[in-house]
C-alpha cells in the first residue's frame, strides 16, 4: 500500500465512520476500487485507524463522555452482545473481501433509511435518559452492522430511535458507544498483528490516525446538524445509488473482489 492509497482510507474513513452509509462497506470499495491487495497489514490498518476517528469523540464531547460510572456501566452493558461479533470474526473477515454482499447491504439499508424517520414517533422532548434496558436493546442492534454495508452508526441510531431517543441524543450515544466499541476492535486487531507494525508501515498507521482524526471531527459536526434538521431519507437514496452502481458494476463484468 502506499503513501497516497492510505491517505485515501483514511480521508474515507473519517468521513463515513460516523454517517451511517458504512466506514467498512466504503473502506472495502475503496481498496477494491485501488487494487490494493488484502494483506495482513492493509487489513490491521482499515481497522486501527478508527482510533483517530475515536478520539474525534472524545475532543468534541469530552465534557459529556467523563461522566459517572452509571454513564459507563451503561456503554458496557451496550457493549455485550460484541461477544457475538467477536465469535464469529472469522466470517467477518471472509465476507469482507466480498464486494457484492456490501453493495446488497448498502442497497437494503438505503431503503430502509428511505422509511426509518416516519417508522418511529419523534419524542415530544429532547430524552436523554438511557436506561440499562434501552442501553442492551442498542447494544443488540450494533451487531447486525458486523455485516459490511450495514453500518455501526445507522444500526445504532436506529436502535436508540426505537427507545424513544430523539435523532440528535440517538447519535450522540451512538457516537460514545463508538469509543469502547472501535477501541476494542482495534486493540484486538493490534495484538494479533503487533509484528507488522513497524517502520514504514507504523508512519503509514500514524499518518492514518491523524487524517482520520481531523476528517472525523468535520464529519461529526456536519452530520448532527444534518441529521437533526433533514433526517436519514438523503442517506438512504445515496446508500441506494452506490449499491446499484457496484451491482451494475459487477454485472458488466469489473472486478470489485478485494484481492
Amino acid at each position: 500500500m502506499s503513501l497516497i492509497q492510505a491517505i485515501i482510507l483514511a480521508i474515507v474513513e473519517g468521513i463515513t465512520e460516523f454517517l451511517p452509509i458504512s466506514s467498512t462497506g466504503h473502506m472495502v470499495i475503496a481498496q477494491s476500487i485501488m487494487g490494493i491487495p488484502s494483506t495482513d497489514f492493509v487489513k490491521a490498518f482499515t481497522v486501527n485507524i478508527q482510533f483517530g476517528a475515536i478520539l474525534s469523540v472524545i475532543v468534541l464531547y469530552w465534557k459529556r463522555f467523563f461522566q459517572t460510572w452509571d454513564f459507563y456501566f451503561k456503554l458496557g452493558i451496550a457493549c455485550l452482545p460484541l461477544i457475538i461479533a467477536y465469535l464469529l470474526e472469522k466470517q467477518v473477515d471472509e465476507m469482507l473481501g466480498k464486494v457484492m454482499i456490501v453493495a446488497c447491504a448498502l442497497l437494503i439499508g438505503g431503503v430502509f433509511l428511505l422509511f426509518v424517520d416516519n417508522w418511529f414517533d419523534r419524542p415530544e422532548n429532547e430524552n436523554t435518559r438511557i436506561t440499562f434496558k434501552k442501553a442492551l436493546i442498542i447494544g443488540f442492534f450494533q451487531i447486525i452492522s458486523i455485516i459490511p454495508g450495514v453500518s455501526r452508526s445507522a444500526a445504532t441510531i436506529v436502535g436508540g430511535m426505537t427507545q424513544k431517543l430523539s435523532r440528535k441524543h440517538a447519535a450522540e450515544f451512538s457516537f460514545f458507544l463508538a469509543v469502547p466499541t472501535m477501541f476494542a476492535a482495534s486493540a484486538l486487531k493490534l495484538v494479533h498483528n503487533y509484528k507488522l507494525i513497524g517502520g514504514e508501515n507504523l508512519k503509514l498507521l500514524l499518518l492514518g490516525n491523524v487524517i482520520s482524526f481531523v476528517v472525523a471531527l468535520l464529519a461529526i459536526r456536519f452530520f448532527i446538524s444534518f441529521l437533526t434538521r433533514y433526517g436519514f431519507r438523503l442517506f438512504g437514496y445515496y446508500r441506494i445509488v452506490l449499491g446499484l452502481l457496484i451491482i451494475l458494476l459487477f454485472a458488466f463484468g469489473r472486478n470489485l473482489t478485494v484481492l
